[in-house]
């Protein structure tokens, strides 16, 4: 991996965000990159750089100050996002999954719920995931099937939740389950401690890519949670969902532009410093040619993440461009990290240099957090209204 940090040239809206870039790219030069090819192949999650990314106050930067988050707009969190990705998406990605497991809480809970909670998962240590997904709904997320039921006080939650981020690794889990009929009307949230009674992980997925992040089924036996803990109405879950989810699409795709960053980084190093025919190999117009395109794919994407993130910053709706981001910018990210292969060669097919890992990443990005085939109906919606079927 070339020693060189990525270096955008970015569009930052206050002094104090130009220092927080440059703590994220000191973190992620001195304890992330160096590490993450043999992490990664290791399959090692990084515990200890969420915990020092908790301390550095960057586990929770578009939260509200008073419960200990950063107070700092979308248009910043994502560039912070893009710079952990390039390090190494497991990072990256990690960040991002925790911001959409503390979303809930944060725009719905109570005072008192943020103000008994908030703090510790935004920057006591904690680690958090998102439970949506099951073996059996997946993009029909609305089909969910594990249920809450009333007893007394609490509620008794049983089902299985499937492909979790940080599944059996998390502090706490914002969990959606169905408490009444069938159909998104039915299904409520819930935060439920990691550590609950009844709660067991699977043994993680086997995985092409991000092998040191941790994705399993999270098996919920009869756990008890309190109505404290419920988050937002009975029945309002499916809309805390989709709302998490516009957000999480804008995580995803200033995650994937790292990604390719990190690609392009890689290529342009290689062929400045390789030779054929007595000449380095960017000196070739077909090559020249590939990374003028691979540099635009990623200026398009960052700025269309950047676009989407001002109108959340502003207040607007943001649901149809946070789809055309996600859409964009991980499909850019699939073409770069496939060309940075091919830039390199024989050599792009080894695990000797990181391109190949980073390609291997990039396909992820296509799927979580809504599929992109999701992502072209969201947009058509927007555009046209809801199918007439």
């Amino acid at each position: 991996m070339t020693d060189r940090a990525p270096q955008v040239d970015r569009s930052l809206p206050t002094e104090e965000s130009r220092d927080l870039l440059a703590l994220v790219r000191e973190i992620a030069q001195r304890e992330i990159r160096p590490r993450a090819a043999e992490e990664e192949d290791a399959g090692r999650f990084p515990r200890e750089v969420f915990a020092l990314l908790s301390e550095s106050g960057l586990l929770g930067l578009p939260y509200a100050g008073e419960f200990g988050g950063g107070d700092q707009p979308y248009e910043v969190y994502l560039q912070v996002l893009e710079e952990l990705a390039a390090a190494r998406l497991t990072v990256g990605l990690g960040v991002s999954v925790h911001s959409l497991a503390c979303h809930g809480l944060a725009g719905y809970g109570t005072k008192e719920q943020q103000g008994a909670h908030l703090p510790a998962m935004l920057g006591g240590g904690l680690l958090g995931a998102y439970c949506l997904s099951e073996p059996a709904s997946g993009s029909d997320a609305a089909s969910l099937t594990t249920k809450a039921v009333r007893d007394g006080d609490d509620w008794l939650i049983s089902g299985t939740k499937a492909w979790i981020t940080h599944g059996g690794v998390a502090d706490f889990y914002t969990v959606l389950a169905r408490t009444g009929v069938d159909g998104p009307k039915g299904i409520t949230a819930f935060l439920v401690p990691g550590d609950a009674e009844g709660l067991t992980a699977a043994v993680p997925e086997k995985k092409m890519g991000m092998k040191g992040s941790p994705t399993a089924q999270l098996h919920f036996d009869g756990v008890r949670v309190p109505d404290t803990r419920r988050i937002g109405e009975e029945g309002q879950g499916f809309t805390i969902a989709l709302a998490a989810l516009d957000a999480g699409r804008l995580g995803i795709a200033a995650c994937a532009i790292g990604v390719a960053q990190a690609a392009l980084d890689e290529a342009l190093a290689y062929a400045l410093d390789r030779k054929q025919f007595g000449h380095p190999i960017a000196d070739f117009q077909g090559l020249r040619f590939m990374l003028a395109d691979m540099a635009t794919k990623i200026e398009a994407g960052r700025a269309l993440y950047l676009a989407a993130a001002r109108l959340r910053d502003a207040g607007k709706p943001f649901s149809r461009q946070a789809a055309m981001a996600k859409l964009f910018c991980t499909d850019a990210a699939m073409a770069v990290t496939t060309d940075a292969v091919q830039v390199l060669g024989g050599y792009g097919y080894t695990a000797d240099f990181p391109v190949e890992r980073l390609m291997r990443e990039a396909k992820v990005l296509q799927i979580v957090e809504g599929t992109n085939q999701i992502q072209r109906m969201v947009i058509a919606r927007h555009l046209a209204g809801p199918e007439s079927r």
